[in-house]
């Protein structure tokens, strides 16, 4: 928006002033300042190499879409709501028994049908195929999910409306250059609400990190090629610090005294002092080697579901999605489709506390003191730390788990 030029600026402010639900004028204005906010784009596109062609090319005819998650739109009394499910859905919907028995099944059939790729990826890259395998069920269940945005729509409007306008921006240049360069069609170019595309997600920045041309065709393609898609995966996970030979991490038994308040990423020690404070592993014994590497307690669901020690992988799987359900769910799936491994403790039933409800929780969390990171409606490692720590101090149930009475509490005692 800093960048428009000052002929555009009355008509951006008279669009950012208008709602969803407009009149025909003001819905062409809003139009108007889409078009020029686009047109704003043209010298950082060129700068990049795109033609003049391409660039119309691509955006003639092009409008917001303004039904996506993640917008700041002026005269919308409620955000839109969130959309991604890491964030949406209670730990035990996600890990869906359904989903994870259909997806490894599936993924053990693929797994024999590519079979010498896999092979040749865990060679070169280390990576063991299951992981591969993993990330290319949950990101598009094996292809078989048709991504339903146009990834230039998307990430244009994400770029003039999001939450992360700078980082769409360069997304959508970055699209609109492998336009130019011939690695995709505009019209190929289908993508998740985020603008993330192809078999395993790469948004156009990943693309030109972690692209492989895997096949031996001259060409790279994370649409169509599962070679290419596959190793492409492998290696964005290699540039982001997987360790060879070693897990993501393993579910464990917890011991009666353990502290839900320790289960955040900062706080580590060697699984094996892990192992003697009485965290005992599930299924298996760790490898020497495991024993030895520092791990942290990961409680998904607090108290109410499986608990896992978490090695430096597991980190490494959260940052190809930065979530940490995508990446139990990655790193478990993986684990079925190896070995059939279950979860050994039960989810048991708990609500997922709605963004509007967590949002609140970690604003009078913050005005406590207890919460200093971003009020972002999401029920992360260090919202839960906080909560714990609030029942501590209020002599409550320590069970570091968001729940509407656990906000009356807090709501009540800022009244007092």
């Amino acid at each position: 928006m800093s960048r428009l030029n000052a002929r555009f600026a009355g008509i951006v402010l008279v669009a950012l002033a208008v709602g969803l639900t407009t009149p025909p004028a003001a819905a062409q204005t809003q139009a108007e300042a889409f078009r020029a906010f686009i047109e704003s784009l043209w010298s950082d596109a060129q700068a990049r190499g795109i033609s003049r062609a391409t660039f119309e090319a691509a955006t003639r005819g092009l409008e917001p879409d303004l039904g996506l998650p993640n917008l700041v739109i002026p005269g919308r009394v409620e955000p839109a709501a969130r959309g991604q499910a890491e964030f949406t859905r209670a730990p035990a919907e996600y890990m869906s028994e359904g989903t994870l028995t259909r997806l490894r099944n599936q993924g053990r059939k693929l797994a024999a049908e590519h079979k010498g790729t896999l092979a040749r990826i865990e060679r070169d890259y280390g990576v063991p195929a299951e992981i591969i395998l993993a990330i290319w069920g949950r990101e598009t269940a094996f292809g078989g999910y048709k991504l339903p945005h146009n990834a230039v729509r998307v990430l244009a409007t994400q770029a003039w409306l999001g939450r992360r306008k700078d980082m769409f921006r360069e997304e959508f240049l970055l699209a609109l250059k492998m336009i130019e360069e011939g690695h995709a069609r505009a019209s190929e170019m289908r993508s998740s609400w985020a603008g993330a595309m192809g078999l395993t997600q790469f948004l156009p920045s990943d693309f030109y990190k972690h692209a492989v041309d895997f096949d031996g065709d001259g060409k790279l393609n994370i649409f169509t090629s599962v070679p290419d898609s596959l190793a492409g995966a492998a290696k964005q996970l290699v540039d982001k610090g997987w360790q060879r030979e070693r897990r993501w991490g393993f579910e464990v038994r917890l011991p009666t005294t353990a502290d839900c308040t320790t289960a955040v990423p900062d706080v580590t020690m060697p699984v094996r002092e892990w192992i003697s404070k009485g965290f005992a592993p599930a299924s298996g014994a760790p490898s020497p080697a495991e024993l030895a590497e520092d791990a942290s307690l990961f409680l998904p669901a607090g108290p109410y579901g499986p608990a896992f020690l978490t090695l430096k992988n597991f980190y490494v799987l959260k940052a190809y999605n930065f979530a940490d359900l995508y990446a139990l769910f990655v790193g478990h799936l993986a684990d079925r489709i190896g070995a059939d491994a279950r979860f050994v403790r039960a989810w048991d039933p708990i609500v997922q506390p709605s963004s509007d409800e967590l949002e609140a929780m970690q604003r009078q969390l913050a005005e406590r003191g207890l919460y200093r990171d971003r009020i972002d409606g999401k029920a992360g490692a260090r919202t839960r730390l906080a909560l714990g720590a609030y029942q501590k101090a209020n002599g409550l149930t320590v069970d570091c788990w968001p729940s509407a009475a656990a906000l009356d509490h807090m709501r009540r005692s800022a009244r007092n």
